[in-house]
């Protein structure tokens, strides 16, 4: 097979990240016979039912979008039997049962945005950053049973900056990784797709964000603390909550921080020093700067903006 309108498709993915290796393969002339994606949901404070971004960029390709609410549903199952694929591509979806991803001939794969078997699980961007790994990237593995446990097809490496953020990562991941879509279909189209099994005992987790693993432990240190931030920003973000004159507490979200080397030996955790453009933290080590922020019920904002309205005290433990 040579003809990429003979590779019959079906694509399952719900966001932003999905979008881009969807686009990728409708724009280079594979076949996307169907989508499947997420039953739309109410969001905002209006909760209006909100489509998923696959979801909008598939009926603006006029690709005809399914929506199951259970991947077992019969009606669901023989639909997929009836369009026949060849190839099914998962990326940032739900987990598969095998009745579905066992039913295309050339079987189901995977983008996943890690270096597998590094960080297996929801959550491998955030959690590569939060650890403070300099490297990352995106890996396709065909599917079976145990999550992101499959035989591995083709990975791609990129650097993490000290400074990235999980936006950041998120957006050169998701260019990369719809290469990495395109160059897996391509192998498969031409029969030349090589695989191999992920080495055993080297599986580092990164499970789905709680709100508890969000919050800013100041006796840490500043390179951990720093590492935290940036690899929840843009979201869910880091938060604390904030002493403020008044006696008033402030649960803050902080989205920026910058590194200093400026010792903060003698400075309990959390104590704070600002002036009206400048906010540090001390840490159990040095002192942290925080760049931009966002007060409950505000607007994110830059540190400059927060001190012209607020006077901090400290950061509650």
């Amino acid at each position: 097979m040579t003809d990429k309108s003979n590779l019959k498709i079906v694509f399952f993915g719900t966001p932003e990240f999905a979008v881009k290796s969807l686009d990728a393969l409708v724009s280079n002339g594979f076949n996307v016979a169907a989508v499947v994606t997420m039953p739309d949901k109410p969001a905002g404070r209006g909760r209006k039912l909100a489509e998923s971004d696959v979801k909008k960029y598939a009926i603006e390709h006029n690709l005809p979008v399914l929506q199951p609410e259970k991947l077992k549903n019969e009606e669901f199952v023989n639909t997929l039997r009836q369009i026949n694929a060849d190839l099914f591509i998962v990326i940032a979806f739900r987990m598969l049962p095998e009745v579905v991803w066992s039913m295309p001939r050339f079987g189901t794969f995977n983008l996943h945005a890690s270096l597998l078997p590094k960080y297996r699980g929801a959550a491998p961007i955030n959690r590569a950053i939060m650890n403070g790994e300099t490297e990352t990237g995106v890996t396709t593995f065909f599917l079976k049973h145990e999550i992101d446990t499959g035989d591995i097809i083709g990975s791609r490496t990129v650097s993490i900056g000290p400074d990235e953020n999980a936006g950041d990562l998120h957006d050169k991941l998701m260019v990369i990784g719809a290469e990495m879509v395109l160059a897996t279909c391509n192998d498969i189209l031409l029969d030349r797709c090589e695989t191999s099994p992920q080495p055993e005992g080297e599986f580092t987790p990164a499970p789905k964000i709680f709100k508890e693993d969000c919050h800013i432990e100041w006796n840490k240190s500043a390179q951990e603390i720093h590492n935290l931030v940036r690899g929840l920003s843009p979201y869910p973000a880091s938060w604390s909550v904030m002493s403020v004159s008044g006696n008033d507490s402030l649960p803050v979200k902080i989205l920026e921080t910058s590194l200093t080397d400026e010792n903060c030996l003698g400075a309990k955790p959390g104590t704070v020093k600002a002036d009206k453009h400048h906010l540090y933290v001390a840490t159990s080590d040095c002192w942290i700067e925080i760049k931009q922020l966002q007060p409950s019920g505000k607007k994110n904002m830059p540190v400059s903006a927060f001190l012209a309205g607020y006077t901090p005290v400290g950061f509650f433990d």
